[in-house]
């Protein structure tokens, strides 16, 4: 009962923290924020993660695999995602996350597979840290902090390409469902006492969740904000040491 009650919390927290998704689509279409604020939030949030990677994956890994082991994994992870980011991008959802309706362009279903695509990664990790005691301030942090500029540019560039509403807010509650599903997995397809695998996995989901950063928040944000990009990450990877500490 009690395995249960913590892959129902996994659940919740994943879910939780790509409900900003849906809050950055609200603030897109009742307050359309600007760019510059919307670029200066994402380098914040890719801050955040960079540390959370640093310090709640790859460093844990560590603890049990040797760091060769913990490199490919991480290559393998990059690998995975990228190779579905790229064929999702052949068919219409390279453009998912622009801010000034390129998306018009693209592929509806493309583009609502490609932004499920980027929530698997920090919803996977997320389920692992609750596997590990309790959920990570650190990373729950980053995740809502991605999701809600992310969110916000995503939705401006589709209100731009004339997407109504109620249909976009219908695709961020989709990817809500599989964040939750998929932050239910990271915890109940771990078996904890087998740390070996553990540490795989972590290796994996971080080098996943890196190309996810290099490929979507970063280039959006040094688009607009250029060389206060740099800055605004570090202040964010900041951040994240202090509440790993917490």
């Amino acid at each position: 009962m009690e395995g249960a009650t913590c892959v129902g919390e996994a659940f919740l927290w994943g879910a939780v923290s790509a409900s900003a998704l849906l809050v950055g689509a609200l603030v897109a279409f009742r307050l359309r924020p600007g760019r510059r604020l919307i670029a200066t939030v994402m380098a914040l949030g890719a801050g955040l993660l960079l540390g959370s990677v640093s310090f709640e994956l790859i460093d844990e890994a560590l603890k049990t695999r040797s760091v060769a082991g913990v490199a490919l994994f991480v290559l393998i992870g990059a690998g995975a995602f990228t190779l579905g980011d790229w064929l999702l991008s052949r068919r219409g959802g390279g453009e998912r996350k622009d801010s000034e309706g390129a998306q018009a362009s693209g592929s509806p279903l493309a583009i609502v597979l490609g932004s499920v695509l980027d929530g698997i990664p920090e919803s996977f990790v997320l389920g692992l840290t609750v596997l590990q005691g309790q959920v990570s301030i650190a990373l729950l942090a980053g995740i809502v902090l991605s999701n809600l500029p992310e969110g916000m540019a995503s939705s401006s560039g589709l209100r731009e390409a004339r997407w109504p509403q109620g249909r976009v807010l219908l695709m961020w509650s989709a990817v809500v469902l599989v964040s939750g599903l998929s932050a239910m997995a990271g915890y109940a397809l771990l078996d904890p006492a087998h740390d070996l695998t553990g540490a795989l996995v972590q290796a994996f989901a971080a080098g996943a969740l890196l190309a996810m950063l290099s490929n979507t928040l970063l280039p959006e944000a040094y688009e607009v904000e250029g060389v206060l990009t740099g800055p605004f990450v570090v202040a964010g990877f900041a951040v994240s040491l202090g509440l790993s500490a917490i």
